[in-house]
Formats: structure tokens, C-alpha cells, sequence
């Protein structure tokens, strides 16, 4: 697979990796769920997390979806590696209409200027669904050249790297189990092909 990317890049050097019990969470809160179903009690560890939103971003110049390659502990816990590929996203922890919040995101991780009645609503759906269940909502937008504010890469001590994936070599990556991306990302891509790529 051969990937475009932007001027950032960070070195992903990860060290002196340890798992902590939490205390005063900021973004989860990790419950025992205790209830009776049919008749029988039962328990269940949950995490309530926040909700999401999501942006398939595709650039119409370089004819590419733009992507985000960050850091996530969780993974790196499995993988050893850490470093996945997404879709621009960040979580609803405002309270403003969603598309605002996606408009927010675009610029700050991807670094594109997007009018929010230009973004697109796909569907909703909900995910990690055995622990979590926080609702995302997914949305599309076209971006160029023109649009472009900054390079992009997040905000504060976000480590995010723009990534392009041409449009050639997006069914082949779906399937590619060497990169860890998001089922999110792989049903937007799909969405496309079936809806916008027959135009």
C-alpha cells in the first residue's frame, strides 16, 4: 500500500508501557452492571463513554480519502504497535448539533475548511458494543486544495497524521489485516463505492 502523507510525522516511539487502575476519569466511567434477565440476576462490566462522530473525507484533486494515522493504547496492548488508521473523528462533548462538531473536527485534525451544510449525514451506529455501546454518527464531505487552513494534526498534545489513500487502492486496503483500522472506515468506504463511485 502506498500512502501519501502530510508534513507531520511523529516518531511513535512508545516506552515504560503500564496498565493503572483508573482514577477520576475524564472521557469513561467503568461500572459493574447488575440486573435480571428473565428472572435470572446477572452482572456485566460496562464502560459509558461518549458518543462519536465521524468523516469520510475525500479530496477531489488527489482523487483520495484523507485519513488520520494516530496512537491508541488499546491497540498497542494487542499489537505491540499501537498505530492506526481512521476516519477524522472526536467525541460529542459539546452541546452543539453534530454536524458542527464534525465541521470542528475536519479542521483541526485534517486541516480543511468545510462549510457544515456541506457534510453529508450517512447513518449512526453503535460500537464496542460488548463493553462500551456509544453511538457514532457517521458523515461525508469532499474537500480541495482551496479548503485547506493548516496542515492539520490535532489540536494541544495530539499526535495525528494526515495520510492520503488513493481511491485505487481503497477496496485493497479494506482487506489488508497488516494495517489496524476501524470497522467504521471500512462500511464508509464500502457506503461509497455503493453510492457516490456509481455516479
Amino acid at each position: 500500500m502506498k500512502v501519501r502523507t502530510s508534513k507531520y510525522r511523529h516518531k511513535n516511539k512508545i516506552e515504560d508501557f503500564t496498565l493503572h487502575p483508573l482514577k477520576n476519569p475524564h472521557y469513561t466511567s467503568p461500572y459493574l452492571a447488575t440486573y435480571r434477565h428473565d428472572g435470572v440476576e446477572k452482572d456485566w462490566e460496562i464502560i459509558q463513554a461518549h458518543d462519536s462522530v465521524a468523516i469520510l473525507l475525500y479530496h477531489r484533486e488527489k482523487e483520495a480519502f484523507v485519513l488520520v494515522r494516530q496512537f491508541r493504547a488499546a491497540v498497542y496492548l494487542n499489537n505491540q504497535d499501537g498505530l492506526t488508521v481512521e476516519l477524522c473523528a472526536g467525541i460529542v462533548d459539546k452541546e452543539i448539533p453534530l454536524h458542527e462538531i464534525a465541521r470542528e473536527e475536519i479542521e483541526e485534525e485534517c486541516g480543511f475548511a468545510v462549510d457544515s451544510a456541506k457534510i453529508e449525514r450517512i447513518s449512526s451506529f453503535y460500537t464496542s458494543v460488548g463493553f462500551a455501546g456509544a453511538k457514532q454518527t457517521l458523515y461525508y464531505a469532499e474537500v480541495d486544495e482551496d479548503m485547506r487552513v493548516s496542515e492539520g494534526g490535532g489540536i494541544e498534545d495530539e499526535a495525528i497524521e494526515v495520510i492520503y489513500l488513493p481511491l485505487l487502492e481503497a477496496k485493497d486496503f479494506i482487506y489488508d489485516e497488516r494495517v489496524a483500522k476501524t470497522p467504521g472506515l471500512m462500511f464508509a468506504f464500502m457506503w461509497w463505492y455503493d453510492t457516490k463511485h456509481r455516479r
